[in-house]
């Protein structure tokens, strides 16, 4: 009998894991959980937009053949990503005050890359009213980040 059971972060961490497996990126994979009372509210991985062709069924990347480094350039990405589908199916009333659970993983390597939401991203989680985002470092280490956090973010990105 399993007398210790694992923390409510790392369970959902995995299903975020699990989300990702889902996605169609040929560089990195996110899956975002969305929990709000301790409940989930939405998923999203990282994927072309429904009725589009994603890089996985295309077996190319514009991005890879066009040496675009990651963190630049979304807007010439097939990919929607996680935490915005996650977003997208919760609206904004679930996501008021929730946590958002993300996982990135190597396409390549299969293993966790732990990347942080990108800043268009940060807006989205900024504005979604989300407060809290775990994001995993690794299979059994993870980061927590506030709302306060994200704004910061955002700011320096924009401080002169």
């Amino acid at each position: 009998m399993t007398t210790s059971r694992i923390s409510k972060e790392l369970y959902y961490l995995q299903i975020a894991r699990d989300v990702a497996a889902r996605g169609t990126c040929l560089r990195r994979n996110f899956g975002a959980v969305i929990v709000n009372n301790d409940a989930i509210v939405a998923t999203g991985y990282t994927g072309a937009p429904r009725g589009t062709t994603s890089s996985l069924e295309a077996g190319w990347c514009y991005r890879e053949e066009n040496n675009i480094p990651s963190g630049q350039r979304y807007e010439l990405c097939r990919s929607v990503h996680a935490e915005q589908n996650a977003i997208i199916h919760a609206g904004r009333e679930k996501c008021f005050h929730a946590t958002l659970y993300l996982v990135g993983i190597d396409a390549r390597t299969n293993t966790i890359c732990g990347h942080e939401p990108c800043l268009l991203c940060t807006k989205m989680i900024i504005n979604a009213g989300i407060d809290t985002i775990i994001v995993a470092k690794t299979e059994e280490t993870y980061i927590t980040l506030d709302r306060t956090d994200m704004i910061q973010r955002y700011e320096k990105q924009f401080t002169r």
